[in-house]
């Protein structure tokens, strides 16, 4: 991934141009291979580019003659959408980048272009020929994109990857809405991602199909193997991530055997490249933490290369500032969770995973809860995965927020994954995988009830957190808040540490 910035129709860009590199430059973690900018007419666009597909000539903004293109995230049926733009002979591809799908699919559909887009993105596109800005976000919200306006300058508008590139310059932002399309010639926001689930007081009442579910979500792992660099899978040792470990495991081991297949066939001794390859997973937590274990045992049946990291809770407390820079967000659940790695998101709210589900009053509130818990990932869970890596310079997937896949498990009937006396939460993902003749993880994981976050990665975190703030924060404090807090205030001594950028602890 990597991180944009953009302004359009600025009074006089040239002067701004200086401005505009300083701000983009503080989204240099998020792409510290490489950077670029262009810029025509009103506008200018910035880019800091992480290489992760097309390494050798996918440098950005892509510039053709009608259209300029930045982009950040990845497009999963980039060379499906380039087939097509040559059958329809919508010029053939410059370069060897994902990315680049995005200009295949807009010199066909135009602004509609994003529904077209299978993958994980945050772009901005200008129409050389018409000074038109057509900007998009991915459906589920995983990469990050804010909008902002300054009331000095009423007719420019921008847009970057994170907020510490936009505040200088703008007295009003928004987080853009996922699955929505912004253009400058027609509507400001069209929804292209509007799915039969997200109607409003829609009760699916599809029954579980598990040739259907399991599929889907082996699929998503497959499609977020695409890459020219290394890739890792975060393994908490729970259902979720382990599963995924495992269909990627798998995934690794059937690429393995054709690439052997291929170098046997040819003459000469073995290679380096002959030697199977492993999956690499990686797991962190406090010394004995319930997730270090079981992660371990999924690691040793997978046989992944397996790295443990032990964090310290003083460590966990030196990093709290850091964290808040990095993810812009004061929510103390996304802070606390920080310190457990990013592979799940989505599944506890696709499937009814928390255990407080089990008290929705009927079959409706318990799928309106799940449309708005799944809605509202791009404001905690993806914020807190995709921020945090990016912070440095690696790229978050989170094959449960595959748009297939939520599709597919948003349109069960909800009656299949309420929390029974006979049935314990995400019962149907955990039956989709249950198949002892080539099993995906042995029962005492799949089976595995959840654990709170404090039980899982190690309960002396939370609570050293808690009692590091009541040391610092006064009852006086407390009631003393200042005013610029009052839309907001913190109604607990660690929300205040958190409010202050965690600069109060020791």
């Amino acid at each position: 991934m990597c991180g944009i910035f953009v302004c359009y129709r600025h009074p006089d860009v040239q002067a701004f141009k200086q401005k505009a590199l300083r701000l983009s430059n503080l989204l240099s973690h998020r792409g510290p291979d490489s950077a670029g900018c262009f810029i025509e007419d009103q506008t200018i666009f910035c880019h800091e580019r992480l290489s992760i597909f097309g390494l050798e000539d996918g440098e950005q903004p892509i510039v053709q003659t009608d259209l300029a293109l930045i982009a950040n995230g990845e497009i999963y049926n980039h060379e499906a959408l380039r087939q097509e733009a040559t059958k329809h002979d919508h010029g053939g591809s410059q370069i060897d980048s994902d990315s680049e799908a995005i200009i295949h699919a807009y010199r066909r559909y135009g602004a509609k272009a994003a529904h077209f887009l299978d993958g994980i993105f945050s772009f901005a596109l200008y129409d050389r020929t018409n000074g038109r800005l057509v900007v998009a976000r991915d459906p589920m919200g995983v990469t990050s994109l804010y909008q902002g306006w300054n009331s000095s300058a009423s007719h420019a508008v921008f847009f970057a990857s994170e907020l510490k590139a936009l505040h200088q310059v703008c007295d009003y932002i928004i987080s853009f809405p996922p699955g929505h399309t912004f253009d400058s010639m027609g509507k400001p926001y069209e929804k292209f991602y509007n799915p039969q689930w997200k109607i409003p007081k829609h009760l699916p009442s599809a029954p579980v199909d598990y040739t259907l579910l399991r599929p889907s979500l082996e699929q998503a792992v497959h499609k977020r193997l695409m890459s020219d660099v290394p890739y890792g899978v975060l393994l908490s040792g729970g259902l979720d991530s382990s599963l995924v470990a495992s269909a990627a495991a798998r995934e690794v081991a059937k690429a393995s055997e054709r690439q052997n297949r291929l170098f046997n066939s040819l003459e000469g001794p073995p290679t380096p490249q002959m030697i199977r390859s492993r999956l690499s997973t990686f797991s962190i937590g406090l010394k004995g933490s319930p997730d270090i274990v079981s992660a371990l045992k999924v690691a040793e049946l997978l046989g992944t290369d397996h790295h443990t990291y032990h964090f310290t809770c003083e460590e966990g407390i030196a990093a709290l500032s850091d964290v808040i820079f990095h993810i812009e967000t004061y929510d103390v659940a996304s802070i606390r969770a920080l310190q457990n790695g990013f592979k799940r998101e989505g599944s506890h709210e696709i499937f009814g995973g928390y255990l407080y589900f089990e008290n929705a009053p009927n079959l409706e509130a318990f799928q309106q809860e799940l449309v708005r818990r799944v809605g509202e990932l791009h404001f905690f869970d993806c914020l807190r995965a995709h921020k945090s890596t990016m912070a440095w310079g690696l790229e978050a997937r989170v094959p449960f927020l595959d748009k297939q896949f939520v599709d597919v498990a948003m349109s069960v009937d909800p009656r299949e994954k309420l929390i029974t006396g006979s049935r314990i939460e995400k019962y149907i993902l955990r039956k989709a995988f249950s198949t002892p003749e080539q099993p995906y993880l042995p029962d005492e994981i799949l089976w595995r009830q959840k654990e709170q976050f404090s039980d899982g990665v190690g309960d002396g975190w939370i609570n050293m957190l808690k009692a590091v703030a009541s040391a610092c924060v006064t009852p006086q404090m407390m009631a003393s808040q200042p005013k610029h807090w009052v839309d907001d205030p913190p109604a607990t001594k660690e929300a205040y540490v958190t409010r202050h950028d965690g600069h109060l602890l020791p």
